[in-house]
């Protein structure tokens, strides 16, 4: 089987050692992602925005390794306030309503930059491909 791990660049890869997606054979997951997008966190205090945004910094990581949208089959969700569970949630629904993978949402006591309020991770089947 082959494995294929790719960094994005993102500040805490290379310190912490680990790939933002990993592709073994006909699965890919993603790293955390959060709104920080060029070093800098994005839509501060809109958690609905920074989970947009870190679906698609997601996304884009399981394209690099050959997966689409629809190819996604669980999502993991963290907010840091129960409150931001409607807006997070329908964001995901923007992206993956059609698709419907599993997904979890939790509530959890901080990220590790305070600006972050969403943190996703997303899974993949590629079947053949």
């Amino acid at each position: 089987m082959t494995v294929t791990r790719l960094g994005s660049g993102g500040p805490w890869e290379q310190r912490y050692g680990y790939s933002r997606v990993v592709r073994a054979g006909d699965r890919a997951w993603t790293a955390g992602c959060t709104s920080t997008v060029d070093g800098r966190v994005t839509h501060v205090g809109d958690p609905a925005a920074q989970t947009a945004q870190a679906l698609r910094t997601g996304l884009a990581a399981l394209a690099e390794v050959g997966a689409e949208p629809g190819d996604v089959v669980r999502t993991r969700m963290y907010v840091t306030d129960r409150l931001y569970a409607d807006e997070v949630g329908r964001a995901h629904n923007a992206v993956f309503g059609a698709v419907r993978p599993a997904a979890t949402l939790v509530v959890v006591a901080g990220l590790l930059d305070p600006e972050h309020l969403v943190e996703v991770e997303l899974e993949a089947y590629l079947g053949d491909r």
